[in-house]
């Protein structure tokens, strides 16, 4: 599918934007799953890639990758080889678009994930509490655009 597609992560500091989306997957590797504190991390293979705001850090998970997060808010971004340059789906503006393809590296995979659709819905009175909660929130995430300037909130 072609772009233009754009992202970021949480705060706003660091944008991107990229061209064509390729393959989609879920990667279970304990490197993922470290990465992003999660049983799981989606990922998109894309092409024509590039940064529109601030500076990622990057840590070289492995002697063959390199992964690139805000060094301002944490939020995990890409996953960078010498070939490819793979985006975390849900720092997408529109996350939805992505349709994944396959389950990667399922040696590491926790078999919870395979029934996650099994284990129900909170119960009433914890749905109230969380939305209780949720009602008091004022956001600091940046919106899912891009945005002419970009303003920390503390």
């Amino acid at each position: 599918m072609i772009g233009p597609y754009s992202g970021g992560c949480q705060c706003g500091a660091v944008r991107y934007r990229f061209e064509t989306l390729g393959k989609a997957s879920i990667c279970h590797c304990r490197m993922c799953q470290k990465a992003v504190g999660n049983y799981f991390l989606p990922l998109v293979e894309v092409e024509g890639f590039e940064w529109t705001r601030g500076e990622r850090g990057l840590f070289a998970s492995s002697n063959l990758s390199n992964r690139g997060f805000c060094t301002k808010c944490g939020t995990p971004l890409t996953l960078e080889t010498d070939e490819i340059v793979e985006v975390v789906i849900g720092t997408m503006d529109d996350p939805s678009i992505v349709p994944i393809e396959y389950h990667a590296n399922t040696n590491d995979r926790h078999e919870v994930v395979m029934c996650l659709n099994t284990i129900p819905d909170a119960a009433p009175e914890r749905r109230e509490e969380n939305d209780a909660w949720n009602a008091r929130i004022i956001s600091h995430q940046h919106p899912d655009h891009d945005t002419e300037t970009w303003e920390p909130k503390q």
